[in-house]
């Protein structure tokens, strides 16, 4: 890039750090910059940092998705071949949040293509990419043929994001983890849906989570971006909805790479736990609803029930992971091939109780302190790690009923969690319930 380019780069950049609104042809031109590397990474992290501070409108918003989504390779799904719509869901992140891997499959099962791409654990919060893979084969990053061919036969696909989809998001995202602006609203939208848009999708929920284990601890602030989400995707072209969900405690009992694997598993196969079912249905039903498969929710339900009792959601799981590389027989022998850790045992109260409130981030910290999450992108992960029969808020504990159960690697990792768990109960009077879904957004 010349010198002139890098003073317009420059300009750019003081014109969003006084408060003005960029046009899209400057929005493109930066984006151009970030995968060009034209833009440098002084400039990048500047950049952020006044979108942090200066927020962006709607229309920004829209610009810079489709600059993010336009700066790689885009999906497409031709209607000969993929003839149902092609959907997705998003949650922001959570703890003991399996859904989407009982989602995916239960839209295959009704006549939907969900190419899903998550992601990895982030802070306190578990990735759907690292629950996979502990399961041993399995393909997280395969090539667009072994993608699209999975999609057609299985009717889903869980895969990460590869290289060439949105790679000016990729390059940006990393900038955010290292200059504080990964909360930004405006960058948090674009990230989320130039990926998503990337992916040739017809519809799109969103779980929005909120409280003590999300990432929007009010319930302003995770309104605020699940409203911006839907605004910025419609105003992209996409069909959108969105969901408030509580966080305030772990969505499902298990927290942890491999049990979520299995906890998914028993639902997918009779056994669903009442939380993971809610917030399963309400995504579901809207899915449904979007993209014209069903024309109500209880028609929609209807169909998402029927699929989990005749077996049909389960077997497409099955078959996705067989596609990807995974083991054939994984749903009817989950504890062959699944890690297990080598230290399990049950965490007790010092008093017996009602559980009245539980910090939902320190036990999402405490699987990372065991090693079942990262606190850096590099560091690797113990998949077999964990807690398991988490208990509930209003429910009771005490000599013989445990906080939750431990899947340690070793003596000082299990005392350790231990330590934290029971910081992460307090016990006291039983509490009127919260609601578990809380908002809905169309």
């Amino acid at each position: 890039m010349t010198d002139g380019g890098r003073i317009l780069h420059q300009e750019i950049i003081r014109k969003k750090r006084d408060g003005q609104e960029l046009t899209t042809s400057e929005i493109d031109f930066l984006v151009s910059g970030l995968v060009r590397g034209a833009l440098s990474e002084g400039q990048a992290a500047a950049l952020a940092m006044a979108i942090f501070f200066r927020g962006m409108s709607i229309a920004e918003s829209v610009s810079l998705t489709r600059a993010l989504r336009d700066s790689g390779r885009k999906l497409h799904w031709p209607k000969d071949v993929f003839n149902g719509p092609v959907v997705d869901k998003h949650s922001t992140g959570g703890v003991g949040d399996n859904v989407s891997l009982i989602l995916a499959p239960m839209l295959a099962a009704v006549g939907a293509f969900v190419p899903m791409i998550s992601g990895r654990g982030l802070g306190h919060t578990g990735g759907t990419l690292d629950k996979l893979e502990s399961i041993p084969g399995y393909q997280t990053r395969p090539d667009l043929s072994l993608l699209k061919e999975t999609v057609r036969q299985a009717g889903c696909a869980i895969i990460g994001q590869t290289v060439d989809l949105a790679p000016a998001d990729a390059r940006l995202y990393a900038i955010r983890d290292v200059t504080a602006t990964v909360e930004s609203i405006p960058l948090i939208t674009a990230s989320i849906l130039s990926k998503k848009l990337a992916a040739g999708l017809d519809a799109l929920v969103l779980d929005v989570k909120v409280g003590t284990g999300a990432f929007m601890a009010t319930e302003d602030a995770a309104r605020t971006l699940a409203e911006t989400l839907v605004a910025v995707g419609q105003g992209a072209g996409l069909k959108m909805s969105a969901i408030l969900t509580d966080m305030n405690e772990p969505l499902a009992s298990t927290a942890g790479n491999a049990l979520e694997v299995i906890n998914a598993i028993c639902f997918l196969t009779g056994n669903g736990e009442s939380r993971v079912r809610q917030v399963v249905m309400s995504l579901g039903e809207q899915v449904l609803v979007l993209c014209g498969m069903a024309p109500s929710r209880d028609d929609a339900r209807t169909r998402l029930e029927q699929v989990l009792a005749n077996g049909r959601a389960a077997e497409r799981f099955q078959r996705m992971v067989a596609l990807l590389g995974g083991p054939g027989d994984l749903i009817d022998r989950p504890e062959k091939y699944l890690p297990t850790a080598n230290i399990v045992r049950p965490i007790f109260s010092h008093v017996s109780g009602t559980v009245h409130s539980i910090d939902a981030r320190a036990l999402g910290l405490a699987v990372v302190a065991l090693g079942g999450g990262r606190e850096n992108h590099e560091a690797p992960i113990d998949h077999s790690v964990g807690l398991s029969a988490l208990a509930a808020r209003n429910s009771a504990v005490g000599r013989d009923v445990p906080l939750a159960i431990v899947h340690a690697r070793d003596e000082p990792a299990a005392q350790a969690a231990e330590a934290m768990v029971r910081s992460a109960y307090r016990l006291g009077e039983t509490t009127a319930p919260e609601p578990l879904v809380r908002i809905h957004i169309r």
